[in-house]
């Protein structure tokens, strides 16, 4: 999920319903120096657990008590951190800085029905942004195309009126790879510091080996039978890297007619051509087909898998954040 939030919303409501109460605090806006991005959480239950990180040292801390203090209580509190270059390092900053969080007991400021209906969104894959009203205390959720520039670019934050604080849920970034070849290898480790939860998918035993690939989820099936078992939606990106038909034009069908935010294909132009007629042939449209970046990877002159890899990432980022 965008902005650190991690389980956070689950891990909440999970201790509200085991009867520990919860309190959620999120930052809501930061200037200066910052070690934790607008939209972090922390949660924090009436037993004293806490999981999570809205700054470090002394804020960190002075959240902690502020936040035992409002469990079980209806009332939010909005928390104004400031201070200078000499103080910074001991809260936790690299230079002066302010933060401001917002801290929600929950069954009082934030409504149970709220929580669990933020937790089922998130679960389901359904963007939806939690907005809250800082001044009058009402929260609600609202659908992604009201803050359609917010989840394109993954940001929460205080609206120009000051008052009302929206924080974008967007669904984890996917990037499903078909084909575990050399060019994955390299790709897979890439994208997952760039924070997407990575796939591949490769029906052949010798290619998605563990030993190839650790610590990666691998999808033994054809890729077609694979990506509908996945599901495919607007945060999901695929890339296809087999350069055999058979595999690859499976995949290739099942993304057109999806809603991925990217679509990339091995191979040269003259592939493409090949590529592109038999999509033709199959019943898909010229628009249709122009959603296909092919070659894959940005133009940079990329020689071998690794650089390869740099320029398919780097088009997928592109693609995901300009649109």
């Amino acid at each position: 999920m965008a902005g650190n939030l991690e389980l956070m919303p689950e891990l909440a409501l999970d201790w509200h319903r085991g009867g520990k109460g919860a309190v959620i605090a999120t930052v809501v806006e930061t200037w200066g120096s910052a070690p934790r991005a607008v939209g972090s959480q922390m949660v924090v239950s009436g037993a004293g657990d806490m999981e999570g990180s809205v700054s470090g040292g002394c804020v960190e801390g002075a959240v902690v008590v502020e936040a035992m203090e409002l469990v079980g209580s209806g009332a939010a509190k909005l928390l104004d951190f400031g201070v200078s270059d000499d103080e910074a390092f001991a809260v936790g900053l690299a230079c002066g800085g302010r933060i401001r969080v917002l801290v929600e007991p929950v069954s009082g400021a934030l409504p149970v029905e709220v929580l669990e209906e933020l937790v089922a969104a998130r679960a389901a894959r359904r963007p939806v942004a939690y907005v809250a009203d800082l001044e009058g205390g009402a929260r609600r959720l609202a659908p992604a195309g009201e803050f359609a520039e917010r989840f394109r670019m993954d940001r929460s934050g205080v609206e120009e009126d000051g008052r009302h604080f929206v924080h974008v849920h967007n669904p984890p970034l996917r990037l499903l790879v078909v084909g575990a070849v050399h060019i994955a290898q390299a790709l897979v480790p890439m994208a997952r510091i760039a924070g997407h939860d990575v796939t591949v998918i490769d029906p052949r035993p010798a290619f998605g080996a563990a030993a190839r690939f650790p610590d990666t989820n691998l999808v033994e099936e054809w890729p077609d039978e694979a990506l509908e078992a996945l599901g495919l939606d607007a945060r999901t990106a695929v890339v296809t890297l087999t350069h055999d038909p058979k595999l690859d034009d499976p995949a290739i069908r099942a993304a057109l007619a999806s809603e991925v935010y990217y679509l990339g294909c091995l191979g040269s132009t003259r592939t493409h051509a090949k590529r592109v007629a038999r999509l033709t042939e199959a019943g898909f449209t010229e628009a249709q087909i122009a959603r296909i970046h092919a070659p894959v990877g940005l133009d940079i002159g990329a020689r071998g898998p690794g650089e390869i890899a740099v320029s398919v990432l780097a088009e997928v980022t592109q693609r995901l954040r300009r649109g």
